[in-house]
């Protein structure tokens, strides 16, 4: 019986085969392929703005160990736990789409966008602090809590510049997410075919991972001697 239902879902899933391709496990194969490639460039982007950082942190330890000191670190300490019970609930929607459990895949969907939400909204807030502090580079920067400020504000930038980059592949994963959730809702993914739903959970980890390289590198770098 239970091989007769397996059958059965994997011969209804070949209504989403695509011309191009002989079957299913090609397609699916071709699919992940494709996000691995991605998710390699986005790493080469990545890694070229880690580069750019230590190499700085490198020349000027004790202006971005001041500059760390002055991070709000219950925003990101925060953030972190969020973005980790939200690769939880991500990887928990894949083995429900696996299962072909719809309706628990699409709770665990709807989690995991609600979670990202809630990162955005605490991300958003420390932005505004951020910028009552001064502490955004521009015209307007002032930190006087370092010995060399010129150089503290280097940190900024790039703190700036990678939280919000990864801010926006946050965002562009919540919508994806969501998305994801309407079609899971429609029946759109079933046990014999469901690789955009693992594919997504891909996106989602690469995410949290790159919050998992940032949260030491902006908010613990003072508790480090130098």
């Amino acid at each position: 019986m239970a091989n007769s239902h397996s059958v059965a879902e994997r011969t209804g899933a070949q209504r989403f085969l695509q011309f191009q391709f002989e079957d299913l496990d090609q397609q699916r194969q071709s699919a992940t392929m494709g996000m691995w490639i991605f998710l390699a460039t986005e790493i080469l982007f990545f890694g070229a703005l880690f580069t750019a950082y230590f190499v700085y942190r490198g020349i000027y330890p004790r202006a971005f160990a001041d500059a760390s000191a002055a991070m709000l670190i219950k925003f990101g300490t925060a953030n972190t736990f969020i973005l980790i019970c939200s690769s939880l609930t991500m990887a928990l929607g894949v083995h429900a789409a696996q299962t072909g459990a719809r309706k628990l895949l699409v709770i665990l969907l709807i989690v995991t966008l609600l979670l990202g939400v809630a990162f955005l909204v605490n991300k958003g807030f420390e932005y505004h602090q951020e910028w009552e502090e001064h502490h955004v580079p521009g015209p307007g920067f002032h930190f006087p809590e370092s010995v060399d400020p010129r150089h503290a504000e280097i940190f900024f930038s790039l703190y700036f510049i990678m939280t919000g980059i990864h801010t926006i592949h946050l965002i562009v994963g919540v919508f994806v997410v969501g998305t994801v959730a309407v079609f899971a809702w429609r029946g759109r993914y079933t046990q014999g075919y469901h690789a955009t739903v693992e594919n997504v959970g891909l996106y989602w980890h690469f995410v949290d991972i790159v919050w998992v390289f940032l949260y030491p590198m902006l908010y613990l770098v003072a508790h480090r001697h130098f």
